[in-house]
């Protein structure tokens, strides 16, 4: 059974998705969901599909072996980050060598970087008049959003679209297709 770890800053519906996706899976399931927010609903989430759920500070993330010893504790196949807005420390990057991946809420390199996710990436693709945007799936280094792109899908923007309105689309693609694409990671079809 492969073993699948989560990071999350915020309200958690990709956890959550990933979660239910693979409860009843025989090949994976998540074991833990770890974030860097005491307050993240994330935490509620974890707690109602009654999985292990962490919180911890930025001390104990870039500063010390904390979340490194938890993780090796838990011996992931794969860390997914998940909303997660946080950096990751390069210890962490060298003990988990291309086994940690990143969704992003646009087609990288567009739209990548310090700063931008959730509602700044999709009000910068409305005030761009882009025609289309999407989600990215992609390895974690030590740069933001510059990891090798494992899957990208693409939705239109309409000359109407609010950010709001591309937000609900990015979703969507979201909800469709992260599950997917770990548990092809996972099964090594990607």
């Amino acid at each position: 059974m492969k073993r699948i770890v989560i990071f999350a800053s915020g309200s958690g519906t990709n956890a959550e998705n990933l979660i239910k996706f693979f409860q009843n899976r025989e090949n994976a399931s998540v074991i833990q969901v770890l974030t860097n927010n005491p307050h993240a609903k994330v935490l509620e989430r974890c707690k109602t599909l009654g999985i292990s759920a962490l919180s911890f500070n930025r001390i104990a993330f870039t500063k010390s072996n904390d979340v490194l010893n938890i993780l090796k504790a838990s011996k992931p196949d794969l860390i997914v980050l998940a909303g997660f807005l946080w950096k990751f420390p390069e210890n962490i990057l060298h003990e988990f060598p291309n086994k940690i991946i990143n969704i992003h809420p646009a087609l990288l390199p567009k739209y990548g970087g310090k700063g931008m996710y959730g509602r700044h990436v999709h009000d910068a693709v409305v005030a761009n008049h882009d025609k289309e945007t999407g989600i990215t799936i992609h390895y974690v280094n030590e740069h933001y959003d510059e990891g090798t792109v494992i899957f990208q899908a693409k939705c239109k923007v309409e000359k109407y679209d609010s950010a709001t309105d591309v937000a609900h689309k990015i979703h969507n693609l979201e909800m469709e297709h992260f599950p997917k694409v770990v548990e092809k990671l996972l099964s090594n079809q990607v």
